[in-house]
């Protein structure tokens, strides 16, 4: 399929000509709002187009084609995203990349803008504009900022640069602020995270159940690792590798009573699971993890019907990435959700562990 130009070279927004196909590919990549209007791209691998201010992942320059119109798109057979709407009517289209040029100026601010002043740049009230944003992004646009700050945090950490240094250059305006948001997100403090966990007393203590070993981990804030495998020696060697600069201590009497409560939880599921958690992740993650733990023992749910609880529709890929990351088996439940279709998906422990516990947890005598 060949890209479709009309007679006129392509205009954006603000009236800039984009007439040639670098010139596009070069919008894509900086995820450019204000060309939208000028074009849009198609994706042979997926078969949908979007806007080029669209926030899916970017895909190969080999497998786009540039189209005119989303008429011409559509024509040519390809659908339209569900993510960026690029059909959309002309006033959602505005709110739309009204959106997209806020999300970018959160993300290129050295401090996050007030929500008055995006919504003036939306030509909104900061009512409507923030109740547009949450529909569209599923968090505010405070809790976006927060998100992004912390994101160049870690990044920054991992850097090893100086907490301070990571701190203030993310535009946390204090140290103590960030010390109260990092809880959450890092899961422990943020010297510690950057340096594998370094000089953090973390116990942890293995057990054999029906579905093979179980390896619990805690730090002194609760658990932060439950692992299923088909030797200890294995998820031994995968905690030391997550956490290589913990101080592990694997033959605790009084954590005997965790791993035991893990492993009865595995064998009677409608006893429920109580144990402090200290994991990390971002503010959707957590979000997902949440409405995974409301979905009881015996029954499943979709990754768009998780997506559709969290208030993204449109978000079940990102909710089963999600689930791919959960760092505690069962204490989140991510086994509990399947395909749109009914079919089991994935699971980072082994679809015959997800069947396994589908199947002990249907059980009303367990």
């Amino acid at each position: 399929m060949e890209a479709i130009h009309g007679d006129l070279p392509a205009r954006s927004a603000s009236g800039v000509s984009i007439a040639s196909d670098d010139a596009r590919w070069e919008a894509i990549l900086r995820r450019d709002c204000r060309s939208s209007g000028a074009f849009v791209y198609a994706v042979l691998t997926t078969g949908v187009y979007c806007r080029p201010g669209c926030r899916s992942r970017l895909p190969r320059r080999a497998n786009v084609r540039f189209f005119d119109t989303h008429e011409q798109a559509e024509r040519a057979g390809f659908r339209p995203c569900k993510r960026c709407n690029p059909n959309a009517s002309s006033v959602q289209a505005a709110h739309a990349q009204a959106i997209a040029r806020a999300c970018q100026s959160i993300e290129e601010s050295e401090r996050p803008p007030l929500l008055k002043d995006l919504a003036e740049a939306a030509g909104l009230s900061p009512f409507h504009f923030q109740r547009l944003f949450k529909k569209a992004v599923g968090v505010t646009p405070k809790q976006y900022a927060m998100a992004q700050r912390l994101h160049k945090v870690r990044a920054s950490l991992r850097q090893d640069r100086t907490v301070t240094d990571a701190v203030y250059g993310a535009g946390f305006a204090s140290s103590s602020r960030f010390y109260h948001e990092s809880a959450l997100a890092l899961g422990m403090k943020p010297t510690a995270y950057r340096n594998g966990a370094h000089g953090i007393p973390m116990r942890y203590g293995l057990a054999p159940s029906y579905l093979g070993w179980v390896l619990v981990a805690a730090t002194p804030q609760g658990i932060c690792a439950i692992e299923l495998g088909d030797s200890p020696e294995a998820l031994e060697a995968g905690l030391r590798d997550r956490f290589p600069r913990a101080l592990l201590q694997d033959r605790d009497p009084g954590f005997d009573a965790w791993v035991t409560k893990v492993v009865a939880f595995l064998e009677s599921p409608r006893l429920g699971l109580d144990l402090p958690l200290d994991i990390q992740g971002t503010a959707f993650q957590r979000r997902v993890w949440k409405a995974l733990q409301d979905i009881p023992a015996g029954a499943t749910a979709s990754y768009g019907d998780v997506a559709a609880r969290i208030g993204q529709p449109q978000a079940a890929r990102a909710v089963a990435q999600a689930c791919a990351t959960n760092p505690v088996a069962v204490a989140i439940p991510c086994h509990r959700v399947r395909r749109g279709n009914g079919e089991l998906g994935g699971y980072r422990w082994g679809l015959e562990r997800k069947r396994a516990l589908l199947e002990r947890e249907s059980d009303p005598g367990r």
